[in-house]
């Protein structure tokens, strides 16, 4: 098998590496996923490195998710915004989600009968039952706002000379995503997550839920952003 991060740092296509993820690489295969909210009904160039990365871990012999998020597609990611999206209604998320599942297939193998052929999860299937009040309780409770107002996608967004500042909806987002995280760590054995530099708050957010709920290690890479065509 492929060294995996050698790879992608001959190719300099990482940002940050959580320690160890190297090391956990080298035991054999593992899963990993990379999450993409549908806000709109085609991938841009923002998700083009992240999916590139997906498509070499699954090269070189490990199982791809790539997770829709029909869930958190109706919250919307702080990250780098300098204010609130618009929320969408379902049915054009479910619109957004059918499209990015068909882009998708033109660059991860979901067809084939090898082991790590990738799947495609949608997070709005564990989301849509789980009331407010389980949720707070289950997983509001081990992170604490002092550690989410470290996150970078906090900080810089309540920095800035806004009216806005950050509703309780965006603020919730990064529980959302490590929640994820905690949902395939659990159910599908995913201990790694790939994304933009711009996710590693929320990336680690999900490996320290991991470790709070159920005293499991995952592991954090991302990539450097793409923001315009040249």
């Amino acid at each position: 098998m492929k060294n995996f991060v050698q790879e992608l740092k001959w190719r300099g296509m990482i940002h940050d590496i959580m320690p160890g993820t190297e090391e956990e690489m080298k035991k054999g295969p593992m899963s990993a996923y990379v999450g993409i909210d549908p806000t709109g009904d085609s991938l841009h160039i923002g998700h083009l490195v992240s999916i590139m990365i997906l498509k070499h871990f699954q090269a070189c012999g490990n199982k791809p998710y790539a997770l829709v998020g029909g869930a958190t597609g109706m919250i919307g990611d702080p990250s780098m915004k300098s204010q609130e999206r618009n929320l969408l209604d379902e049915k054009t998320l479910a619109h957004n989600v059918a499209c990015i599942k068909a882009q998708l297939g033109k660059f991860l193998d979901f067809e084939s009968d090898a082991p790590n052929k990738a799947e495609l999860v949608n997070n709005y299937d564990w989301m849509k039952d789980y009331t407010f009040i389980n949720f707070t309780r289950d997983i509001g409770k081990l992170i604490t706002v002092n550690y989410m107002m470290s996150k970078d996608s906090v900080k810089k967004r309540l920095q800035r000379d806004s009216s806005e500042g950050m509703s309780f909806t965006e603020f919730t987002y990064q529980l959302m995503q490590g929640y994820d995280f905690y949902w395939l760590w659990k159910n599908k054995g995913c201990v790694l997550q790939l994304g933009g530099s711009d996710q590693w708050g929320n990336i680690t957010t999900g490996t320290e839920l991991i470790r709070r709920m159920d005293g499991g290690e995952a592991f954090a890479l991302t990539c450097p952003l793409i923001r315009k065509a040249d």
